[in-house]
């Protein structure tokens, strides 16, 4: 389109990663504010007494939102990467959209069933659920741009 430039949109994937981020952002804020925590350290507890292979693990309040926090804010300062079409950074974009298009998903599924697993029950909607909406529309969007500019990305390679 005409007068779009570099950042404009067309070449590069910045505003759908931009778009991810802030949705990610509401999405541990829903999950803070909905009671997430508790229920994931629970169904966690569950699978590990269930297969001792079970790598996730629990968390208390503070060190989980603070972690979440501190990945927001770098992914946040990638940003401008996207906008240059960073060729280093679409793994990366490739991951994290799969990643939340997939806990949408996980979200979505336990609102539909009221549980993680048998014994972890829970009043619907799910903690989390209200923004998955924004996970599966950012990580489809993000995903459709990062097919769109692959042949873009040449110049962008030391960026």
């Amino acid at each position: 389109m005409a007068g779009e430039g570099e950042s404009g949109g067309r070449r590069n994937f910045g505003m759908a990663w931009l778009l991810l981020c802030l949705a990610f952002c509401a999405h541990v804020a829903d999950e803070a504010l909905t009671g997430f925590l508790p229920i994931y350290n629970a169904t966690v507890l569950v699978m590990r007494s269930r297969y001792n292979w079970f790598p996730m693990p629990t968390f208390e309040f503070r060190d989980w939102l603070t972690g979440l926090i501190i990945a927001n804010i770098l992914l946040l300062l990638l940003t401008p990467f996207a906008f240059r079409n960073a060729a280093w950074l679409r793994p990366l974009a490739y991951f994290h959209s799969i990643l939340h298009l997939l806990n949408g998903t996980g979200h979505t599924l336990a609102t539909i069933f009221g549980q993680t697993v048998s014994t972890i029950h829970f009043p619907r909607p799910a903690p989390g659920f209200y923004s998955s909406p924004f996970l599966f529309a950012g990580s489809i969007y993000l995903l459709i741009r990062l097919r769109a500019t692959r042949g873009s990305q040449s110049q962008s390679r030391d960026s």
